[in-house]
């Protein structure tokens, strides 16, 4: 039976601890579905179809990860993939809180799908895509917080 996750996110912007963790994964699972998912408490600075194209393009060459987006619950996705696998970051304590009760709940409604935790490797932990929004939003330099085929796609946009 193949091993395939889904790392659920808004990604915007998909940052590079966001790029370690599927990367890092990919050594785990045999296919990840990185899902762009709708969370209307995030007022979002791409698309979805624009950040389905970056990350699209960023991963062009690895056949072991497709994108998509959701809308709904990310459990139905899972299902819908046919993966068994949640992955989610962390970075500190206060992510392991809230990923943990997002954990606890879907295995309330999908006891067959499991959440893996990857920690954050050192120098990525400080990344987040609502600080790299933040710093753009501002005109500061992000070059150094998300792959460069990302910071090209946004570049080269209206942001």
């Amino acid at each position: 039976m193949k091993k395939i996750a889904v790392f659920p996110g808004s990604f915007d912007p998909f940052t590079k601890a966001h790029e370690d963790l599927v990367n890092r994964a990919t050594q785990l699972f045999d296919h990840i579905y990185i899902a762009i998912g709708v969370n209307s408490a995030k007022k979002g600075l791409m698309s979805f179809e624009e950040r389905q194209l970056a990350i699209e393009n960023l991963f062009a060459s690895n056949n072991q990860i497709s994108v998509g987006s959701y809308t709904g619950l990310t459990v139905d996705y899972c299902r819908q993939v046919e993966a068994n696998y949640i992955v989610r970051g962390l970075r500190n304590s206060a992510d392991f809180e809230f990923e943990n009760i997002i954990a606890q709940n879907n295995l309330l409604l999908a006891p067959d799908i499991q959440t893996y935790f990857l920690v954050s490797q050192s120098g990525l932990s400080h990344i987040s895509s609502t600080i790299v929004r933040d710093i753009l939003l501002h005109g500061g330099d992000v070059q150094y917080l998300i792959p460069e085929a990302i910071y090209n796609y946004i570049k080269s946009s209206q942001f």
